[in-house]
C-alpha cells in the first residue's frame, strides 16, 4: 500500500469535511481557478521575486514592476484566468493594496531571505509521508530559523490564532526532523489587514502536531478502509466547487 501523502491543506480539507477531502485526495475531481486563491498566487510570487533582488533594490517600486510581469506569466499559464477577472484595474489596485500592507510590515531591504518556497518532506512513520511547502523561511547569521507564510487574507479572530497556526507547526515539524534545529519563530503575515500572528514553537508543540496529525491519518486511513466520507455541512459549503454534487446537498 501506498504510504498516505498528507499536508497541512489536506488535513485541514479532511477536518473541515471528509467527503471534500475525498473529491479532492481520493478522486481527485478537477477545480476551476479559485479568484481568491490566484490573487494569493500572484502576491507570493510578486514577494518570492523580490527576495531575489539585491537588498537595496527590495522596495515597493520595484515589487510595483514584478506585478505585470508576474501576472501576464499567470494568464499564460491558466488562460481562464481573464474569465474571472472582469476588471483588472481593479484587480491590479487590489494586488497593489496588498502589496502596501506588506510593506507596512516587513522592510525586506533590511534582512535576506534564505529559502523560498521551499519544499520540506519526510517520512514519519512506514504509512505517512508529510510534506508542505513554506513561503519563506530565513536563518539568521547566528543560527535561529524563523519561518513565514503570507495570507492574503485578514488575521483570524481572537481565539482562532491557533488553528491558523497549525500549519506552520507541521512546517516547523518537519524541518526540525530534517535538520535537528527547532525554529525560533513561526510568523502569519496577513495582508488583508496588515496584522501578523506570531508564535515561539516548543519542543512540546511540535510533539503535540505530530500527534495531531497522525491521529488525522488515523482517521483518514479508517475512512478508506470503510470507503465511509461524512460530509460536514458548514458555512464554507457556500464556497465549495462541489456543493452541486455533495450529496449532503442532494439527498
Amino acid at each position: 500500500m501506498e504510504p498516505l501523502r498528507l499536508s497541512p491543506s489536506r488535513m485541514n480539507d479532511f477536518t473541515n469535511c471528509p467527503q471534500l477531502y475525498k473529491y479532492r485526495a481520493i478522486d481527485q475531481l478537477p477545480e476551476p481557478p479559485s479568484i481568491d486563491a490566484e490573487r494569493g498566487k500572484l502576491i507570493h510570487a510578486v514577494l518570492e521575486d523580490l527576495f531575489e533582488l539585491p537588498a537595496h533594490s527590495r522596495t515597493f517600486e520595484s515589487a510595483l514592476e514584478i506585478l505585470p510581469k508576474k501576472w501576464s506569466a499567470q494568464l499564460e499559464g491558466t488562460p481562464e484566468l481573464a474569465a474571472l477577472v472582469l476588471d483588472e484595474k481593479e484587480w491590479f489596485d487590489r494586488a497593489q493594496s496588498l502589496l502596501t500592507n506588506y510593506f507596512s510590515l516587513e522592510k525586506p531591504s533590511t534582512f535576506e531571505s534564505t529559502y523560498r518556497e521551499l519544499h520540506l518532506e519526510r517520512d514519519i512513520s512506514d504509512e505517512i509521508y508529510l510534506h508542505g511547502y513554506v513561503d519563506r523561511l530565513d536563518v539568521a547569521p547566528t543560527g535561529e530559523v524563523r519561518i513565514v507564510d503570507y495570507k492574503t487574507g485578514k488575521a483570524p479572530k481572537p481565539g482562532w490564532e491557533e488553528k491558523a497556526l497549525f500549519q506552520l507547526r507541521v512546517y516547523a515539524l518537519l524541518y526540525f526532523k530534517t535538520h535537528n534545529v527547532l525554529p525560533r519563530l513561526l510568523q502569519l503575515i496577513y495582508l488583508g489587514d496588515g496584522k501578523i500572528v506570531k508564535s515561539t514553537p516548543t519542543l512540546t508543540d511540535l510533539a503535540s502536531t505530530e500527534k495531531a496529525l497522525k491521529r488525522v491519518a488515523s482517521d483518514i486511513f479508517a475512512s478508506i478502509e470503510k470507503d465511509y466520507w461524512p460530509p460536514k455541512p458548514s458555512r464554507l459549503c457556500d464556497w465549495c466547487f462541489f456543493k452541486t454534487i455533495c450529496p449532503a446537498h442532494n439527498s
